[in-house]
């Protein structure tokens, strides 16, 4: 299969691909997405094959009205509209309980909760539109590796298993949305994102619960993240914590001469004298920046197979903060450079 990349007024192309059932990676302000036609069941088992996706892995279904995710879903609380008001369209995923026989388990992973997210980026509501029906929306990259945020990133991993890329330069938040679950009495925060707990406890006016939910090998995930392995590169990353010292981490590399990726602001990597074989990456300036290039570092160190480590700057965890050590520590599998 030819995978083609689609640029901003080829958006009716991209709609004929997904009412045909066929796939298409579509721009987010988050990450690119892997678009299907959510009521196609064979279409949506498509995403599954393409990305390598365990089938119990539910995917967020991704809309362009409110009136879309209406026609699903069992009952919109006075707090869900609230919250719809606040942050879409944007980067907030919420979890509904659904209409008996709503969406195919092949969406929801047998579970009777589906994912609803209303995208920031004009290209896509357009596609959705166009399409005429809500389309699935995981990342658009091969399961487990860091998620995409260009679309020469999606090509590198699903070329020749997709139709098509609609092509909208990179993504601006960097890291996938924040999900809540809105289908139990506390809402509550199954992966941080863009918008933070206390965003929704702004507007709610009310505490979500913040304990991250983890799930047992025997158990069906509520979201996307939960359970199985996610954001890892090829090569062994490793966390310099806000307590280290950079000046140690570059003398660990001095005493190990082969290729060694740096990923750190850009204040910490003038500040330090760093030896030849460090190969430096920047995250910019402030936690802002470093959750948008996040995943683009860790895919630009995949081109290069010589490197076996990267050091990452690690981030007090407020704020985007905790998006971004959430994305980090699944990346590193939890391994910090006070372990070496």
């Amino acid at each position: 299969m030819e995978t083609r990349i689609l640029k901003a007024d080829q958006v009716k192309q991209a709609a004929e691909f997904i009412k045909k059932g066929e796939l298409v990676a579509f721009p987010t302000e988050t990450v690119y997405g892997l678009g299907a036609d959510a009521t196609n069941e064979a279409a949506v088992r498509q995403v599954y094959a393409a990305k390598g996706r365990p089938s119990d892995n539910p995917l967020i279904v991704t809309v362009s009205s409110v009136e879309m995710v209406e026609k699903y879903v069992d009952h919109l609380s006075e707090d869900a509209h609230r919250l719809i008001k606040a942050f879409w369209p944007g980067s907030l995923t919420m979890i509904f309980k659904l209409k008996p026989n709503a969406l195919s388990k092949a969406v929801t992973g047998g579970l009777d909760t589906a994912a609803f997210r209303f995208p920031d980026n004009q290209l896509t509501l357009s596609l959705i539109s166009e399409a005429g029906v809500p389309i699935v929306g995981p990342s658009a990259n091969t399961s487990g590796k860091p998620s995409p945020t260009t679309a020469q990133h999606v090509y590198h991993d699903l070329k020749g298993k997709i139709a098509a890329i609609l092509d909208d330069g990179p993504t601006t938040v960097g890291v996938e949305s924040t999900i809540l679950d809105m289908s139990v009495d506390q809402p509550a925060v199954l992966r941080p994102g863009a918008v933070t707990e206390d965003d929704i406890e702004a507007v709610l006016k009310r505490q979500v619960n913040d304990e991250r939910h983890h799930v047992n090998a025997d158990q069906a995930p509520k979201a996307p993240g939960m359970k199985y392995k996610h954001y890892a590169p090829s090569a062994q990353v490793y966390i310099v914590d806000p307590d280290d010292q950079w000046t140690d981490v570059a003398k660990w590399i001095e005493a190990h001469p082969q290729p060694i990726g740096v990923m750190a602001f850009q204040n910490t990597i003038e500040a330090i004298d760093w030896p030849m074989n460090a190969q430096i990456l920047t995250l910019g300036s402030n936690s802002r920046t470093a959750s948008r290039d996040l995943f683009a570092d860790l895919r630009e160190f995949d081109n290069h197979p010589e490197i076996k480590i990267i050091f990452t700057q690690g981030l007090i965890p407020t704020g985007i903060g905790e998006a971004y050590m959430n994305r980090l520590n699944k990346s590193a599998g939890q391994m910090h450079f006070k372990q070496l």
